[in-house]
């Protein structure tokens, strides 16, 4: 049986350093992201109360891979 996936209430959030891309500086709501351990959170930057998502390295590296190949690239028609 595989570990059960931690939650963002899992971890202690005042150490962690949140990162935001360069773009994500002039940008009201950036997405930030911070690696702890294993995991990689990722949130709201304009709300720092707003839900933060936990992946683990392998999800991590498929959005990536995902995004490097235009999987989430939009078309201009809502896709």
């Amino acid at each position: 049986m595989l570990p059960s996936k931690p939650k963002a209430a899992d971890f202690d959030l005042s150490s962690v350093v949140w990162m935001r891309s360069e773009a994500g500086q002039t940008i009201e709501d950036p997405v930030e992201i911070a690696f702890v351990g294993e995991n990689i959170l990722m949130r709201n930057g304009g709300d720092k109360d707003s839900t933060i998502l936990v992946f683990t390295q392998a999800e991590w590296d498929a959005f990536v891979a995902g995004a490097l190949d235009g999987e989430f690239d939009y078309d201009g028609q809502g896709r």
